[in-house]
């Protein structure tokens, strides 16, 4: 049975039991403890707390999930992946223990002609939690053995999030693979044998604070029981498909046999092999699937995951023998694959492609220059008479420059070295704590949105704002540190919630309106921000100026309508700059994200490199041609496919609802899906003005804008400025940049020429050094203070110099400076010196203390900086004394 008609029947069964069929969520969530959507009941997770009420009493969804907290073990087990997906069924108060476990065992069971799976039932185990005896009953009455059902503790069978939150013992279903999979003795002795394959979550708790996933404490029920099922659909394949792993089913192994024929290397040859394979198909689904809901590559948080991914992609064809990019082929198959379930991947490939292939690019560069870091280690390493290279060169490698420690391991073997294996992962260990401390200590519960629930369960605030800037409002609510109140005073900041309203919340890229609250008895407040909750009820973030407002009061909405003008330019010119973009760098120009305010836009949009002058001017002369051309601006509400449909923009990760709002400037000119706020004309916008572009992470880029009467204000101030510089040039301001750059060019002589000079000045003095020299032993040494003012780069010519004046001799140079304060210091050692045994970076540990210095390089090398000039001689007593007990 083919994956996708898996999820298929899976949907159809519980939609016949009366369950509304749920979209699945986007893959980020703004949840400040997930990276990404990890299980199926993510993005219900408000209606199992109590802090909305559910549109549905029964629901259904499958849910594309991503878990990455063990990357490094993917491919070396045959049945975890790093993106999955998790086929769920929910009740909100509604069934419970004897629904949910007998759903399953239907849709398990029955055959397949009758819609089920077709599972034997003798081959199906259950588990349920240590106390749970209504579970064990319900199971045996549907005919589970009781020797198939075994109890399980709080680590096993009991569900929580592990923070704070809802909670609740489980049942989970497993299937025996047979004898030649391991042990009997059911799921307590071999769960590679006995393979999990559904979870029934019995949601009936909320548990507090706790220091383990099952050491934490239980508060007490929920208001109401609920159910959260899980049922792994790779899991589900590989065992319907009868195949030996999640990677031989049909939506990865097609992925493998492409990086077969990429790589000349065949599947289940060699076990290292075998797990670079399994790597290249978990991660390029993976990938495609995150980029597709927006996420680019980065250094850190969501970026830095998918950049990992597709490099470790590109180790692994690399390691595999693939000579060339592979990126494209690996998201074209992935995208065959997958867009029967996600027609998004087939929509937007071209995208998909660009942003990996260019990742895929900018390692390769990373690698060349990784393999010349390595070429160093290695050089060091053999001149040393050693066979190892270093836990922590191999770390450096790594952390520091992204170089793939099976790369390291592979081309140390080349060159006949092996590498400190136990040092390196030691010093991995240590990054992986640190980074999951940290990650621990920004983890927290889920706010606390219980006092809104009662407005969310109401409607959605009535916005006015597209049709007027103020409204007469009830006074529903005022909350106070999160406390609902009856009164509030002057000077009290609060937070106000109104049946109707028109101000702008916070949202898509504009911020909030600006306005105030007025009303009949001599009340006036200062509403400074508005948010949503849950998307549908307006918050007033307001400080009470005069008099005193109550709940139930009639007041006053109105909008700062010089705020609002200045917003709606903003905004309107968000959208002519995409359009823009659009027509000079073509479709593939896709928004990341917006900010618009009064006055100001910034822009970020999928691109690989920074924009020429040229392209940058045409992107402002098409913006300004647009509003000159006074467009209309048209809105109008739709559903979501007719939308899409007359070519309407959206934007990606965002869940849209049945019906959306289409913002349309021009005609065919600008279409987008907006809730915002906008010019009438637009001409109203007034001229746009770049400030500039730049890069906000690894395919992302940012162009930010001046707009209306902001913009005026910008370029009077350049003109000012290109005024003062023409007067002091005293050439007209035409011909201001031709005589800058004459200016900048002969700056650029007279520099060289002092460097000279300079350079001249502080080796004529190496021969003084030189004669300064002092034998101790068989070695001669220079330890003294340079000139002063002599730099670290002047510092490091003149030693070179002197050491090389010693010829063949064992000689050490060590010269520290004096420059502003600073204390920077260089170490030579000659070859024959070497031979001695003598160390640069050892005679640092000598003389560093005294001048609190820090420095390292290799044996014939070293140099720093200190920061205590006091310390100057005292220190270079110390190098003497050093040496001396060396040579002697």
């Amino acid at each position: 049975m083919q994956t996708h008609e898996i999820r298929r029947r899976f949907l159809e069964h519980f939609v016949r039991a009366g369950h509304t069929e749920v979209p699945s969520a986007s893959l980020i969530l703004a949840d400040p403890n997930l990276l990404f959507v990890n299980a199926g009941m993510v993005q219900f997770v408000p209606y199992f707390l109590g802090q909305q009420t559910p549109p549905w009493a029964r629901a259904t969804s499958v849910q594309k999930c991503v878990r990455t907290g063990d990357i490094e073990n993917v491919g070396v087990t045959t049945r975890h992946n790093t993106f999955f997906q998790m086929a769920g069924n929910f009740s909100f108060g509604d069934y419970f223990k004897r629904e949910a476990i007998a759903f399953a065992w239907s849709l398990l069971t029955d055959s397949v002609e009758d819609g089920g799976y077709g599972f034997d039932p003798e081959k199906l185990w259950a588990t349920v939690y240590l106390d749970d005896d209504e579970a064990e009953q319900i199971w045996l009455e549907l005919g589970m053995p009781s020797e198939r059902i075994q109890r399980r503790g709080m680590a096993d069978n009991y569900w929580s999030m592990g923070i704070p939150g809802p909670c609740g013992p489980c049942s989970e279903i497993y299937f025996d693979r047979g004898p030649e999979f391991g042990i009997e003795g059911g799921p307590e002795a071999d769960e590679d044998r006995y393979l999990e394959i559904w979870n029934l979550v019995f949601m009936q708790n909320e548990r507090g604070e706790g220091r383990s996933k099952d050491d934490f404490e239980i508060l007490g029920p929920l208001p109401k029981q609920n159910i959260d099922t899980g049922m792994g659909i790779e899991r589900v394949a590989f065992l319907l498909q009868g195949v030996d792993n999640v990677y031989e089913t049909d939506l990865l192994r097609p992925i493998i046999t492409k990086a077969e024929e990429l790589t000349g290397r065949n599947y289940g040859v060699e076990h290292a092999d075998d797990v670079r394979f399994r790597v290249i198909a978990d991660h390029a689904r993976t990938g495609a699937m995150l980029i597709a809901d927006g996420v680019n590559p980065g250094n850190d948080g969501r970026g830095y995951v998918l950049r990992r991914l597709l490099r470790r992609i590109v180790r692994s064809a690399r390691l595999l023998g693939a000579d060339q990019p592979v990126m494209g082929e690996f998201m074209k198959v992935v995208s065959e694959l997958m867009a029967p379930s996600y027609p998004e991947l087939a929509t937007d490939f071209k995208r998909i492609e660009t942003v990996a292939v260019g990742e895929e690019s900018a390692f390769l560069r990373t690698l060349t220059t990784g393999s010349k870091l390595f070429d160093d280690a290695v050089t060091e390493v053999q001149a040393q008479g050693g066979k190892t290279i270093s836990g922590t060169e191999a770390f450096l490698l790594h952390d520091t420059f992204g170089f793939p420690i099976d790369l390291t391991l592979e081309m140390a073997s080349e060159a006949g070295l092996s590498v400190d294996e136990e040092g390196f992962r030691s010093l991995m260990a240590e990054q992986r704590k640190l980074a999951k401390e940290d990650a621990q200590s920004r983890k927290h519960a889920h706010a606390d949105l219980t006092i809104y629930k009662e407005f969310v369960d109401r409607g959605a605030t009535e916005f006015t704002g597209f049709d007027e800037l103020s409204t007469e409002a009830t006074v529903l609510a005022i909350i106070s540190g999160g406390v609902r109140v009856p009164v509030a005073e002057i000077g009290q900041d609060v937070e106000v919630i109104l049946n109707r309203s028109p101000l702008y919340a916070e949202s898509g890229g504009q911020i909030a309106d600006r306005g105030s609250l007025t009303s009949s008895h001599a009340m006036k407040a200062r509403i400074n921000d508005v948010q949503k909750i849950a998307k549908k009820v307006w918050v007033h973030k307001t400080t009470i100026e005069a008099g005193q407002l109550a709940e139930g009061d009639t007041v006053l909405a109105a909008v700062d309508p010089s705020w609002r003008r200045g917003a709606t330019q903003g905004h309107s010119g968000t959208h002519m700059v995409h359009a823009a973009l659009r027509q000079v760098l073509g479709p593939n120009a896709v928004q990341a994200g917006s900010l618009n305010k009064p006055g100001y836009l910034r822009f970020d949009f999928n691109w690989q490199g920074a924009l020429s002058e040229g392209q940058k001017a045409d992107i402002e002369a098409i913006s300004n041609d647009a509003v000159a051309d006074d467009f209309t601006v048209n809105t109008f509400v739709t559903d979501l496919p007719s939308a899409k449909k007359m070519g309407a923009m959206a934007l990606f990760g965002e869940n849209y609802g049945d019906e959306v709002r289409v913002v349309e400037i021009g005609g065919p000119f600008s279409m987008e899906l907006c809730g915002g706020t906008h010019v009438q004309h637009s001409s109203q916008i007034g001229p746009i003005t770049l400030l500039g572009e730049s890069s906000v992470g690894s395919g992302v880029r940012r162009v930010e804008a001046f707009v209306g009467l902001d913009s005026y204000k910008y370029l009077a101030k350049e003109r000012a400025l290109l005024a003062g510089v023409a007067s002091s040039l005293k050439v007209p301001s035409e011909e201001v940049p031709g005589r800058v750059e004459q200016l900048v060019e002969r700056l650029k002589v007279a520099e060289k020429e002092l460097e000279r000079t300079k350079v001249a000045a502080v080796l004529s003095q190496a021969g003084t050094f030189v004669d300064q020299a002092q034998r101790l032993g068989k070695v001669l040494l220079v330890a003294a203070a340079a000139p002063k003012g002599v730099g670290a780069g002047d510092l490091r010519t003149l030693v070179v110099d002197i050491k090389g004046r010693f010829g063949s001799e064992p000689a050490i140079v060590v010269l520290l400076g004096n420059d502003e304060g600073k204390v920077p210091f260089v170490v030579a050692v000659t070859r024959a010196a070497q031979d001695l045994g003598v160390k640069a970076g050892d005679l640092v540990a000598a003389f560093g203390p005294s001048i609190n210095g820090r420095g390292g390089g290799k044996a014939e090398m070293a140099q720093g900086a200190g920061s205590d000039p006091s310390g100057i001689e005292a220190g270079l007593a110390a190098v003497r004394a050093q040496v001396a007990e060396l040579a002697g």
